[in-house]
C-alpha cells in the first residue's frame, strides 16, 4: 500500500455503473440520493490498478471483508498520510474491478469468473477473502482443459487450494498423453522439476491404486463364486437339482432351474465326473477330481452344522483338522485366509443387497406418498 498521492498525469478511467451495487446494508447505512454512488459515504481510499486505473473505495467496507486490507489501511493511518492509496498491480485492471465489486456485493457473475477466474483466485488468496476463493476454485475445477490445467495446477499449489490442486492432478493423470504435449508441461520440465516429479509420482500412485482395486474386485468376485458354489453344493446334496441329487432323491430333469443355475450345473457335472473318473480309481490323479476334493474341504471349513450335514466327507474333514487328531495337522495359513475371505465376501455381499433392498423400499414409499399427495390434491379440487 502506498500513502503518496497519485501522479496527476494518470488519466481517469470510467468505472462500471454497477461497481457499488448491492453493498452490505450492515456496513453502510447512509442514503443520500438515488444515485448508487451517492448512497455511500464519501470514499476515503483509492485502489490503484494496472494502467493507472483509480477505484475510489471505502476503508470500512474493505477492512470488514479482508483482514489484509485492514492491516494496510491501519498502517497508512498510523503514518498520517495525506491520501490513502492501495496498489493492486500484476493483474488486469478488469480483474481488480471484479474483485472490488465482490468486496461490496459478495457476488461474482459467471461471466466474470470465466474471464478472470485465475486472477480472482490469486487476489482472494493474497487478500484473504475465503468466500471468493471457494467460488473461484469451484469454477476453475469445472473449466479445466488440456491447455489450461498446468497453469491452474501451479496456481492452486501457490494459493494452497488443495481441492483444486487434487482435481488438477487427477485431470492430468487421466489425460497425460495430451497434457505432455502442451507448452505448460514443457515449461514445468524446464523450470520446475519438483512439480514434474510430484505429478509423475501421483500418476504412478493412481495407476497402482487402480491395479490394486481391479485385483481386489477380481478376488472378491472369485470368493463370491466360491461361496455360491458352497450354497449350490448344499442344495445339491440336500434337495437335488436337475441331474445330480442325494441317493434317496431322484433328480428331476423337468425341475425349474435354481437361482444359481450356471454355477449349480457346472458343479453337478463336476460331481458326476468325480463319481465315474477312471484316473481317480487307478490312483493316477485327476485335476477335476482334486478340484472337487478342495470344494468339499472348503465346505467343511465353512459348515457350522457338520453333525447333520448331508454333504459328503464334511464331518471327516472336521475330524481330520480337529486338535484331537493324532497327527494334529492344521490347515496352513493360506487355506485359513481363503476360508475367512470367502465368508467375509458373502457377508459384504449380503450387506450390500440389504442396503439395496432398503433403498428400493424407501423409493417405493416415496413414490407411494407422491401418489397419495396427488390423489388428495385432485380430490380437493373436485370438492371445490
Amino acid at each position: 500500500m502506498e500513502s503518496t498521492p497519485l501522479a496527476a498525469s494518470i488519466p481517469p478511467t470510467a468505472l462500471p455503473d454497477d461497481l457499488y451495487c448491492n453493498f452490505p446494508a450492515t456496513v453502510v447505512s447512509h442514503i443520500v440520493t438515488s444515485s448508487i454512488f451517492r448512497e455511500l459515504p464519501e470514499p476515503d481510499v483509492q485502489i490503484l490498478a494496472s494502467g493507472g486505473l483509480r477505484i475510489p473505495a471505502h476503508s470500512g467496507i474493505l477492512a470488514s471483508i479482508s483482514p489484509v486490507l485492514e492491516q494496510l489501511i491501519d498502517r497508512s493511518r498510523k503514518k498520517r498520510s495525506a491520501e490513502e492509496v492501495i496498489s493492486i498491480v500484476g493483474v488486469p485492471s478488469d480483474a481488480v474491478v471484479s474483485f472490488v465489486r465482490f468486496l461490496y456485493s459478495s457476488r461474482c457473475t459467471v461471466e466474470h469468473l470465466e474471464k478472470h477466474g485465475i486472477h480472482l483466485l490469486a487476489l482472494s488468496h493474497v487478500y484473504m477473502v475465503p468466500q471468493l476463493k471457494a467460488m473461484c476454485t469451484k469454477d476453475l475445477a469445472q473449466r479445466l482443459t488440456i491447455e489450461s490445467v498446468v497453469d491452474v495446477l501451479k496456481l492452486a499449489r501457490l494459493c494452497n487450494a488443495s481441492d483444486l490442486y487434487l482435481k488438477c492432478m487427477k485431470f492430468v493423470a487421466d489425460h497425460f498423453k495430451f497434457v505432455e504435449k502442451t507448452e505448460g508441461w514443457q515449461f514445468i520440465q524446464d523450470h520446475d522439476p519438483w512439480l514434474e516429479l510430484d505429478i509423475l509420482k501421483f500418476i504412478d500412485d493412481t495407476e497402482s491404486r487402480k491395479q490394486r482395486n481391479r485385483r481386489i474386485r477380481k478376488e472378491r468376485k472369485l470368493y463370491l463364486e466360491l461361496h455360491e458354489a458352497m450354497e449350490c453344493l448344499e442344495h445339491i446334496c440336500s434337495e437335488g437339482c436337475t441331474i445330480v441329487g442325494p441317493y434317496n432323491v431322484e433328480p428331476k430333469k423337468e425341475r425349474e432351474p435354481c437361482s444359481h443355475y450356471s454355477t449349480c450345473h457346472g458343479l453337478q457335472l463336476l460331481i458326476k465326473h468325480s463319481a465315474t473318473c477312471k484316473k481317480r480309481t487307478n490312483g493316477l490323479g485327476c485335476g477335476r477330481c482334486k478340484r472337487m476334493w478342495q470344494l468339499l474341504k472348503l465346505h467343511s471349513s465353512i459348515c457350522d452344522h457338520s453333525e447333520c450335514c448331508k454333504v459328503p466327507l464334511c464331518q471327516k474333514f472336521k475330524q481330520r483338522s480337529s486338535p484331537d487328531d493324532g497327527n494334529k495337522r492344521k490347515d496352513d495359513a493360506q487355506w485359513k485366509m481363503l476360508v475367512r475371505r470367502v465368508v467375509s465376501a458373502k457377508a459384504m455381499s449380503s450387506l450390500s443387497l440389504s442396503n439395496m433392498k432398503m433403498s428400493d423400499v424407501e423409493e417405493e414409499r416415496a413414490i407411494r406418498q407422491r401418489r397419495i399427495g396427488s390423489f388428495r390434491l385432485q380430490s380437493g379440487r373436485r370438492q371445490r
